[in-house]
């Protein structure tokens, strides 16, 4: 059953990135897709959970890797009854981040039940989903970066009143913001749940692991420096040029963090 482990990470970070599309923007559209990945892998979770106590012939929370495994299992449980029972949506993203974590955790430290030929596939499949996730929300603010470009570049021709045919093909500057942003939006979440389990799997594979690695700091300050870009987007309303800039300059933080950082770390050796 080492196919779930794998469906249940991919389809919970869907989940939790689609409760927090929900978070910034009030998009039911995005929550009601969460809440159905979500009861997915409550459903995973739940058979694996009935599999495996068949199997062993008791309740499987004795060992601290099960015990880990049940409280996450509790933890979807509690967000799916009140995603559909009540409106708590933010309480149900933040609770499933703490669920995620503990699922990461339980994921990167087997049983034991299984040969170590499958616990080392294991391990290197989800390690996999780690560098996955982390590429894409680089790609993400890639687009973001690209967008914010356009409209920092349409806005100086604006200004210089430059109208020609090139400008109108750039689109409106709501548009590009609106693109930026939600480019912006997904790709957050995802560095987060890749930094999760990025730290999980180094933790429990790494000698000698540590967050000081310049990676390490260099990966969570790229997740902050978006996070404050969000934060002065949805909580203080700043918009337009000011905007635009404060994600160019993120963007910069991602090349240092890809091609700089990386020369320095101490474990990330399938980068060298």
């Amino acid at each position: 059953m080492k196919w779930i482990y794998d469906l249940t990470i991919v389809l919970y970070a869907l989940s939790i990135t689609g409760y927090f599309i929900d978070f910034l923007q009030n998009n039911r559209k995005a929550n009601r897709f969460a809440f159905w990945l979500l009861s997915i892998v409550w459903i995973l979770q739940t058979v694996f959970f009935v599999l495996r106590m068949l199997k062993d012939q008791r309740f499987p929370i004795l060992t601290p890797s099960e015990g880990l495994f049940f409280y996450a299992w509790i933890l979807v449980t509690f967000s799916v009854v009140m995603s559909r029972f009540f409106r708590v949506d933010f309480l149900v993203f933040f609770t499933n981040i703490l669920g995620f974590l503990l699922v990461s955790i339980h994921l990167f430290a087997p049983t034991g039940h299984a040969s170590p030929l499958i616990e080392k596939q294991m391990i290197s499949e989800l390690l996999i989903i780690h560098v996955t996730m982390a590429f894409i929300s680089y790609g993400a603010f890639s687009l973001s970066f690209i967008f914010s470009f356009m409209y920092l570049l349409q806005h100086s021709m604006l200004k210089r009143k430059k109208w020609n045919k090139r400008l109108q093909r750039f689109g409106s500057l709501s548009q590009l913001e609106k693109l930026s942003f939600r480019l912006t939006t997904i790709g957050v979440p995802l560095l987060l749940l890749s930094l999760i389990l990025g730290v999980v799997w180094a933790f429990w594979k790494v000698k000698d692991f540590t967050l000081l690695d310049i990676k390490v700091i260099s990966s969570f300050i790229v997740l902050i420096v978006y996070s404050t870009y969000l934060y002065q987007k949805v909580a203080r309303g700043v918009q337009g040029k000011t905007l635009a800039l404060w994600n160019t300059a993120a963007f910069l933080v991602v090349l240092i963090n890809y091609f700089l950082a990386t020369t320095f770390t101490e474990f990330h050796l399938w980068y060298k």
